[in-house]
């Protein structure tokens, strides 16, 4: 039976980088501010150094991956758990493409690289393939407009 639920999500971001004289010009401000939820922890933004942004920020696009690597992770811990394979531990080295032109630019493809450890071995094929349904169902994938590829790598570490 299928059925639908809305889910709705509220945040703030502010802009923190009026050096004085606001946006008078292109260099005359600075890109940080602050993304914030009730009862969440800030996160300090800024623009892609690239964009004259402040590298010890994170930028927009390194948010993004981060929520296409973190919807994977959840879905696939998910589909694990039903399905009876026991993820020892789950690390994401994530890469992202975006393209510049003219004042504008897009994503090209994400590629996310889950280094993945089982409890046995006759759980590493079906770890493999579950990857398939964990982007299937990942929310934030499904919501974006370019390919998001996996190159997931299983290995096995039997509990100590």
């Amino acid at each position: 039976m299928a059925f639908s639920h809305d889910h709705h999500y509220a945040v703030r971001v502010e802009w923190t980088g009026d050096l004085g004289t606001g946006t008078d010009h292109y260099r005359s401000y600075a890109r940080d501010h602050t993304v914030s939820a009730e009862g969440l922890p800030d996160v300090l933004g800024s623009a892609d150094p690239t964009f004259r942004g402040d590298r010890s920020r994170w930028n927009p696009e390194q948010l993004l991956l981060a929520a296409l690597a973190q919807c994977h992770l959840l879905s696939y811990l998910h589909h694990c758990a039903v399905d009876g394979v026991v993820v020892r531990s789950y690390a994401d080295d994530s890469t992202g493409t975006m393209r510049t032109e003219g004042n504008g630019g897009r994503f090209t493809e994400v590629v996310l690289r889950p280094r993945i450890e089982v409890a046995e071995e006759s759980m590493r094929a079906r770890a493999l393939a579950l990857h398939g349904p964990a982007s299937r169902d990942c929310f934030i994938a499904s919501s974006v407009n370019f390919p998001v590829r996996h190159e997931p790598v299983v290995t096995v570490r039997p509990a100590d």
